[in-house]
């Protein structure tokens, strides 16, 4: 973990995202939860996926939204019981997992909270999985900066604000980003650099574009496996 340097990454909160976003949290100073952009059904704010012996397979979360709604004025349709669908079928695909017991006791307190919209549910898991794996990157949502810019001026003024040296970036970026807009603020523009490295799974060949659950419930927190494993 960085110790000095202001490094600032920032993401939109995704439901339980894959290994490479906690990464890419690791890799910062701080971390932003990029709230007050609009919801997109491709962005996979309200889905992820586990692995089955059938593939990969959906959970995804029914919401509340209006078109252009940003992602925290998306609620969550409780009138559906997904929560108990959600853990029913991770527990029928990890229940044989080496830390079964322990992570799913966590994610069934953690789904079983209130929360105002689907940021904060997204945000407080990902905090709260970050905790368990000892990374220690300071949280912060978008929202909470007030700034009114869009697109990749809203992201260089996110890194002003929070005094940020580097902005820490995803790679899939790289094909809309102007370094020059980010060295003329001042800002080193540097992007992940996560090596999906294989571990331990359930049902066959490997499979690396699932939940992090898929990591915890076979490798454990043990985030020293992660880090040791990265080129």
């Amino acid at each position: 973990m960085p110790q000095s340097g202001k490094i600032i990454s920032i993401h939109q909160p995704n439901y339980i995202p894959w290994l490479g976003y906690f990464y890419k949290i690791y890799q910062s100073d701080v971390f932003v939860f990029l709230d007050d952009v609009q919801f997109s059904n491709q962005g996979m704010h309200n889905y992820h996926y586990i692995k089955t012996p059938q593939g990969p397979f959906r959970l995804k979360i029914p919401v509340l939204k209006h078109f252009k709604d940003n992602i925290n004025q998306v609620k969550i349709n409780d009138a559906i019981n997904w929560r108990q669908k959600h853990l029913k079928t991770i527990e029928t695909n990890y229940k044989r997992s080496v830390n079964f017991e322990e992570v799913y006791t966590d994610l069934k307190d953690l789904l079983f909270n209130d929360y105002p919209d689907i940021a904060v549910l997204n945000s407080t898991m990902i905090a709260f999985f970050c905790q368990k794996l000892g990374i220690s990157t300071r949280f912060i949502s978008s929202s909470e900066l007030n700034i009114t810019s869009s697109r990749e001026q809203k992201i260089i003024d996110i890194c002003i604000a929070l005094d940020g040296v580097v902005y820490y970036s995803g790679t899939g970026a790289k094909a809309y980003q102007d370094e020059n807009n980010f060295l003329n603020h001042g800002l080193e523009l540097r992007y992940s650099s996560f090596n999906a490295f294989e571990y331990p799974q359930l049902w066959g060949d490997f499979q690396s574009n699932v939940t992090i659950i898929d990591y915890l419930m076979n490798c454990g927190y043990n985030w020293d496996k992660v880090v040791s494993n990265q080129k």
